[in-house]
């Protein structure tokens, strides 16, 4: 898909990777729409000269109501990146007892359902496009972790969550194919972005070593550049991408 002059959807957009893929999106040409729940997004909005909603992305009425609006603007969607999501950490049992379910339900509620109300309203208005001449009319990214692989101590509600986005890629794709919808997922390994940089130095160090190559955490313009690479080719679909430097995290 050629990106250019295309209208293309970005949650967490107000920092991290979302942000990069916003500002990747209108340097190359392409007008992104910023979803965040932190009103930081409407300042990045302005930056880029586009329009943001502030919202919880698993709030259905809320992700409806947005859509809703870029339908009565009739701005055509071409795409949508989810990089919208939560990563607090809790063992099944700690010192401090069971893991509440409700920590469960709101890692599951906000990076798988959020995932899922966003490509159910996007795909509602991608269907709609004139194709290209492959007969492609959208494309949706996902943002999956290498946690959904190998989760460590802690993680059991986020890669609950994050292999979930993994296992519905393929049959999301083969889904909205007959509607020339390509549907890919993108499983980042360690990444500076601002929920890294609150860390103390020795974990940021630790998990930097533990990259085979290049030893460094990953940057947000390297999953932005992913994303833009699989805007433009074709034969990427129904597939999930670890851009991880070759790690395979350890248990702790």
């Amino acid at each position: 898909m050629d990106i250019k002059n295309k209208t293309i959807i970005v949650s967490g957009a107000a920092s991290g990777m979302g942000l990069a893929v916003a500002q990747a999106l209108r340097e190359n040409g392409a007008t992104p729409v910023l979803l965040d729940l932190n009103p930081k997004v409407n300042h990045v909005a302005a930056d880029l000269n586009t329009q943001a909603f502030v919202l919880d992305v698993s709030n259905d009425n809320a992700v409806a109501d947005a859509f809703a609006t870029l339908k009565q603007q009739a701005i055509p969607v071409s795409g949508l990146v989810n990089c919208a999501g939560i990563a607090p950490a809790a063992r099944l049992l700690g010192k401090k007892g069971p893991m509440p379910p409700e920590h469960f339900h709101k890692v599951i509620h906000v990076n798988l359902l959020g995932s899922f109300l966003l490509m159910q309203q996007a795909v509602q208005l991608m269907a709609t496009n004139e194709p290209n001449p492959d007969g492609e009319r959208g494309v949706i990214i996902n943002t999956a972790s290498v946690a959904a692989f190998d989760g460590q101590i802690g993680q059991v509600a986020y890669s609950a969550s994050k292999g979930a986005i993994v296992g519905m890629t393929l049959p999301a794709a083969r889904d909205l194919a007959s509607l020339g919808i390509r549907v890919m997922c993108i499983a980042p390994g360690i990444m500076d972005t601002p929920m890294m940089q609150g860390m103390p130095s020795e974990v940021r160090e630790s998990l930097s070593a533990q990259t085979p190559f290049p030893k460094r955490l990953g940057k947000a313009s390297e999953y932005a550049d992913l994303a833009l690479h699989i805007f433009q080719n074709s034969m990427l679909n129904g597939e999930t991408i670890r851009l991880d430097g070759a790690i395979r995290m350890q248990p702790r």
